[in-house]
């Protein structure tokens, strides 16, 4: 594999040293995307997190270097689209630290967020919407920055690599269509008359299935495809 969502940030903050030693640990080219920490984002007013998300930021995840990948911020089920909230949450967001760029996805998980203002708001601040692949929460699969993040939610445990052998090829040739810069035909758009730029960009995608115990075989049948594909 070359990247692993790191989920324990989420719910505790880590010391400058384990990520020191994760990105010690971890190949050339290897990247981890982190986590933001739940009392940043799990709050009615997304405007007033900045002192939670200076905590965050001040347990030392600039220590993975080069080895960092984009932050995640998860928002609440409960948490709707307010234009102005969010655009304030999104100015806080740092772009660089300590030398370190930072890039930044989030995961919206109430139906309100699926609107074209929401995908415009992302949009300006180059910030990127998580596609999540999930079986309640909504499918926003509009790219709104450099780099596109998915997560597939809805893998099974029962099935040797998470997805059958169609719907990972499935998912391969998606992840390569965004790659190039595409948008895949088979997934709705939010904002379908503002398509994102065409232009190459990074992709990230997580396998992340109820009992995990699949999910890191089908993550890596998963590349073996997007490999086969390169």
């Amino acid at each position: 594999l070359r990247t692993i969502e790191i989920n324990g940030t989420y719910y505790r903050g880590q010391k400058p040293e384990t990520f020191a030693k994760w990105a010690a640990a971890a190949p050339d080219g290897f990247v981890f995307a982190v986590k933001g920490n739940r009392f940043v984002t799990n709050r009615k007013v997304l405007a007033e997190a900045g002192e939670s998300m200076d905590r965050f930021f001040a347990t030392g995840v600039t220590e993975l270097g080069d080895r960092l990948g984009p932050i995640l911020w998860q928002f609440a089920p409960t948490k709707k689209f307010d234009p102005d909230d969010l655009g304030a949450f999104l100015d806080m967001l740092p772009r660089e630290q300590e030398g370190v760029a930072l890039r930044h996805a989030v995961e919206v998980r109430h139906e309100s967020f699926q609107v074209p203002e929401f995908v415009a708001l992302a949009r300006s601040h180059g910030i990127a919407i998580v596609g999540a692949l999930h079986e309640t929460y909504p499918a926003i699969w509009d790219v709104a920055a450099d780099f596109a993040y998915v997560r597939l939610q809805t893998g099974s445990d029962d099935i040797e690599t998470c997805y059958g052998g169609n719907e990972l090829s499935a998912w391969a040739e998606r992840l390569r269509q965004w790659s190039q810069g595409e948008a895949p035909d088979d997934l709705p758009l939010t904002a379908p008359e503002t398509p994102a730029q065409n232009r190459p960009r990074d992709v990230f995608a997580y396998l992340i299935s109820s009992g995990k115990s699949r999910a890191p075989a089908g993550a890596m049948a998963l590349q073996r495809l997007v490999d086969d594909d390169a």
